[in-house]
């Protein structure tokens, strides 16, 4: 094995971290290994299995922690048992929507090598809110119908965003950020005044559900979420090196033989399917994907696109925040949007206050 340091592009105003590992070769590979980020990962891995459990014993049934396992395998009490069938949902959601966010924020943000490039910020859960709002609003839709609208609207959002940001054949950069914010600010619009001009149950039903909710959660609506993220994940892990490489310029990446737009166009692809994945299952949460790879690749050092950090921390901040809000002594549970918007707006504005390159 041979020692390998490498240094990371900076970014915004945080110095460029020396990134030291081993690499690993074989007959036909070569792989970096990088001992602090496989901490990172291990500790992420344990917060996000606490957090799991700590949220099955939360509710109006108490269950103890030593009864989780059995009751998971239906060997606990009845009522364990029963309030474990309806908390899962809940759980694997928060896990799996927060993964797919944080993966699909480190994607837009490679791909605009921006640090404001997340779903939520460039206009794509506003696109998916606006398709489910619709379904509400205009057709009082059940929950399937108002899912497949959330995909379909952020997946047109994307591909409008995208169209409208080509330029001479290319995107990404401020360009996409900018224009993706133009869109979602004129989807914002639409969406308040589907719900001042829809009827008062149709329009309170939209507003509970654009305000990010883990309550009710089935797993009709968590299944999609779930099975995407496991097929879509490996893919972006895939692409990640490629990432890495048009992240230094299509000249560079075209000299090191790797195809600069088509990469893109494969990562916007996975980062739209996640980002509307995670949307249609648990409404526009916020900020989660802005935060969570930036969070996950201070603690790690890893340079590139680190998707396995980023999508911990992503499942970590989701799950944190629904523990967080079931736990405030209030009359009723707050809605996961609010908190992680609260939460996330203060993050935002100290990114602002300390990046050169906002």
């Amino acid at each position: 094995m041979n020692r390998a340091t490498t240094r990371e592009a900076s970014s915004g105003s945080q110095p460029s971290p020396i990134v030291t590992g081993r690499v690993l070769r074989g007959r036909d590979f070569s792989l970096l290994v990088q001992p602090r980020a496989l901490l990172v990962i291990g500790i992420l891995l344990a917060v996000a299995v606490l957090l799991a459990l700590i949220g099955l014993t939360q509710g109006k049934v108490a269950v103890p922690l030593g009864d989780i396992i059995p009751a998971i395998f239906g060997n606990g009490e009845r009522k364990h048992v029963l309030a474990l069938g309806l908390r899962m949902p809940r759980v694997v959601a928060a896990l799996t929507a927060g993964a797919a966010l944080g993966v699909s924020g480190a994607v837009f943000q490679s791909v605009s090598n921006n640090a404001l490039g997340s779903p939520d910020v460039i206009g794509l859960t506003t696109g998916a809110a606006s398709g489910a709002i619709t379904q509400i609003v205009l057709f009082d839709a059940g929950p399937v119908q108002v899912m497949l609208a959330a995909l379909a609207g952020g997946v047109g959002t994307a591909l409008a965003i995208y169209l409208l940001s080509l330029k001479g054949g290319v995107t990404g950069g401020y360009r996409l950020v900018l224009i993706g914010l133009g869109v979602g600010a004129l989807l914002g619009s639409y969406n308040s005044l589907l719900m001042v001009r829809g009827q008062v149950e149709q329009a309170v039903s939209a507003n509970i559900w654009i305000a990010g909710s883990l309550d009710g959660r089935q797993w009709t609506q968590v299944l999609p979420v779930l099975i995407g993220t496991i097929i879509v994940v490996p893919i972006t892990i895939l692409l990640a090196r490629r990432a890495t490489l048009v992240e230094m310029g299509d000249d560079i990446a075209s000299q090191l033989g790797v195809r600069a737009e088509p990469t893109r166009r494969w990562l916007i692809f996975c980062g739209v399917a996640l980002a509307a994945l995670a949307t249609a299952a648990v409404g526009p949460i916020a900020f989660i994907a802005l935060s969570a790879p930036q969070i996950a690749r201070r603690l790690s050092r890893a340079r590139g696109l680190s998707i396995v950090p980023a999508a911990l921390m992503g499942s970590c901040l989701l799950l944190g925040a629904d523990v967080v809000s079931q736990a405030i002594p209030t009359a009723t549970t707050l809605p996961i949007g609010q908190v992680t918007g609260l939460i996330g707006g203060i993050y935002l504005a100290w990114l602002l206050t300390r990046s050169k390159q906002l």
